[in-house]
């Protein structure tokens, strides 16, 4: 054994590269890299630990996303039928606006049509009843006016809550007009315009003795103009058919609270 270390000792001595001028060969410069590892490290700054929060958002997203992707590649049955029929709706008016636009097919009938819906507005109609109302002498027809007054008045104020709710636009880019901003008909659901002209129309027939050629023309009228109210590109079909809808509960509600001749006299009295 003393042999063996006695060799090993002066095989070591032997061996130039020990020797102290040498050393520094077998040693890394300073300032050197650090070799590098079987793993190798990636450049630039470590990756910051992700924060305890970070963890559980992405759980939950990662929970929620096919979730929410299944609700979009599977609708409803109801949902389905909803978005076909809104873009039937859609697609519709758009064709019959014939006179949306001055490129339009019926551009020349704009100022036409635009007339015939005019004559379903609410300042016309407002502003012509009080004017019969201060000219009537007789008291039924007091009675009768005043109940219109009121059934315009509801009507003004129904539609333009719900456009209000609803917010809606029309098929095409058309800006409402000044009458439209007086009586708050600004957006596209309901046609205000379809709503007051089935309620006047209802109105008369009721309560007015016409005869049945007069009684024709009053129900075309009030298809006349919610039909021009989507050929100008204003409202949607179903906006028009709301309107009717809306125009004929709002009739059924002034009758129930019909104001009889001795509260309209007390009403005229104090205005």
């Amino acid at each position: 054994m003393p042999a063996s270390q006695s060799r090993a000792r002066a095989r070591d001595r032997s061996n130039v590269l020990n020797r102290a001028e040498f050393l520094s060969l077998n040693q890394p410069p300073k300032g050197a890299p650090e070799p590098r590892s079987s793993g190798r490290k990636a450049s630039g700054p470590s990756p910051q630990p992700p924060a305890p929060g970070d963890g559980a958002r992405e759980r939950r997203q990662s929970q929620q996303l096919p979730e929410e992707d299944c609700m979009q590649l599977n609708p409803s049955f109801k949902g389905i039928a909803f978005n076909s029929l809104l873009a039937i709706d859609i697609c519709m008016s758009k064709r019959l606006g014939v006179c949306a636009g001055r490129a339009a097919s019926w551009a020349s009938a704009r100022s036409m049509v635009k007339l015939i819906g005019i004559t379903g507005h609410g300042v016309p109609w407002i502003g012509g009843t009080i004017l019969c109302l201060v000219k009537s002498s007789t008291l039924a027809g007091q009675e009768v006016l005043m109940n219109l007054l009121l059934a315009l008045l509801l009507d003004i104020m129904t539609v333009a809550g719900v456009q209000k709710l609803i917010k809606r636009r029309g098929p095409f880019e058309s800006s409402p007009s000044l009458l439209d901003y007086l009586t708050m008909d600004v957006y596209a659901f309901p046609a205000g315009h379809a709503s007051r002209a089935a309620m006047v129309s209802k109105f008369f027939l009721s309560h007015l003795v016409l005869a049945v050629p007069l009684r024709v023309l009053l129900v075309l009228w009030a298809l006349c103009v919610g039909l021009s109210r989507v050929m100008i590109g204003r409202h949607h079909i179903t906006d028009v058919l709301s309107g009717f809808a809306i125009g004929y509960f709002q009739f059924r509600l002034v009758e129930l609270v019909w104001m009889s001749s001795n509260t309209c006299q007390m009403l005229i009295s104090a205005w």
